[in-house]
């Protein structure tokens, strides 16, 4: 009896210091610093709700400084808990690093299809190392307030595209393609790989570079940045010096009336502008033509192999596989889409036209992204350099598409990936 009598205080105790024992903390990297009040204020409380025991920290990076501080984190033994991943091998190399989990035991991965799945996915197809949270729809932002007044539709036609970039010249009150060619991802990213799609015929044209039966010198790949370099003349003064926030405060200021754009800006531009906005998919050639738009696979989430609240990170993982993670993270974070299976419901009238184009337009993803930037040159960030040469008008078109095919030529071997 009185070792029961010794051990009913021992046992009180530890149910005490249980019951009031702290909250395991689990930090977010990420590059995504606009999304920061997203995360606090709606989808972290969502989780922290039905899970008061984990308390959750995004903690985001500038997104330009955000590889190299994650992999001197990780190599340092101090990165976070959770790791937002890009798509493809930049997240991918830190699987085979052994920096990332297989997530392939995660309840609610079935959520997600194959292809949903591929830019977190292994080359051959067996272990996905992080649960898919989202895409971004390439197109065009327009300002509905100066389209009204000067009596202009939204094109449908690359032919149509011009003559309302005329229009807008002719009429001087704005400027009537907002891009500038500073930091170069903007000439690749909103410019080639936005309007690129309708030319390479999307998916076919990707999926032939990558076996090496068509090269960036082919008609259909040069064709893009032909159509950059018609650009020129709508862009502002000193475009050449125009940085990304420039171009967003250009356009929301409303001294724009073309945005070329990603739909992650929507949230962004709806607190900042004070007109109206539309969107339209990137111009067709003929307008028999079906619609191709760019879907990029954006955005994943996996767990850092080295945390020591593992556990509780694979719950996380489970909760952002869920439907319930894949709505409140599309509610939030307008222009953000989930790649889970099933409808999400989409509120912000913008956000909802570019979802709208899954179902009118053949997807691609952008064409650098898989195998072919992972040697040197890496093909996309040639990408941003030729693009922006392109509508500075430093390189043709024809010198451009030859400079990327030697670089990739110099160590792609399509068989090799």
């Amino acid at each position: 009896m009185g070792m029961v009598r010794a051990l009913v205080p021992a046992l009180l105790f530890a149910a005490a210091h249980a019951a009031t024992a702290s909250p395991v903390t689990l930090t977010i990297e990420s590059w995504r610093n606009d999304d920061l009040s997203a995360w606090q204020q709606k989808i972290i409380p969502a989780f922290e709700k039905s899970h008061p025991d984990i308390k959750v920290r995004f903690t985001p990076l500038a997104p330009t400084e955000y590889d190299a501080a994650l992999h001197a984190k990780l190599d340092a033994g101090t990165a976070g808990d959770l790791i937002a991943c890009r798509p493809f091998d930049a997240s991918l190399s830190l699987y085979r690093k052994g920096q990332l989990i297989s997530v392939n035991d995660i309840p609610g991965m079935d959520n997600f299809s194959t292809l949903a799945k591929t830019a977190w996915t292994t080359d051959d197809g067996k272990t996905t190392f992080c649960v898919p949270m989202a895409s971004v729809i390439h197109g065009f932002i327009y300002n509905k307030d100066a389209f009204d007044k000067l009596h202009l539709q939204p094109p449908a036609t690359v032919s149509q595209f011009f003559d309302v970039l005329d229009k807008l010249k002719k009429d001087g009150t704005y400027v009537p393609l907002d891009i500038g060619t500073k930091d170069g991802w903007e000439s690749a990213q909103l410019g080639y790989e936005n309007i690129g799609p309708t030319y390479y015929d999307g998916e076919k044209g990707r999926l032939a570079l990558i076996a090496g039966k068509e090269k960036l010198t082919d008609p259909n790949w040069v064709e893009p940045f032909t159509v950059l370099a018609r650009w020129r003349p709508y862009l502002s003064k000193g475009f050449e010096a125009q940085s990304y926030p420039d171009s967003q405060n250009l356009f929301t200021l409303g001294r724009a009336a073309i945005y070329p754009a990603g739909s992650w800006e929507i949230a962004n531009f709806e607190k900042q502008a004070q007109f109206k906005m539309g969107v339209f998919p990137p111009p067709k050639q003929k307008i028999s033509d079906q619609c191709e738009i760019s879907d990029q696979p954006d955005s994943a989430l996996g767990a850092n192999a080295k945390s020591p609240h593992l556990a509780q990170a694979k719950i996380f993982l489970q909760w952002v596989a869920s439907h319930e993670f894949a709505q409140v993270f599309t509610t939030s974070l307008p222009g953000f889409f989930s790649l889970q299976k099933g409808s999400v419901k989409v509120s912000d009238p913008l956000a909802q036209q570019f979802l709208s184009w899954r179902g009118q337009c053949a997807t691609t993803i952008r064409p650098t992204y898989q195998f072919l930037s992972r040697g040197t040159p890496n093909l996309e960030n040639e990408f941003w350099v030729e693009s922006a040469n392109v509508i500075n008008g430093t390189d043709t078109p024809q010198k451009a598409a030859a400079k990327l095919q030697a670089g990739l030529d110099s160590w792609y071997k399509p068989a090799q990936h």
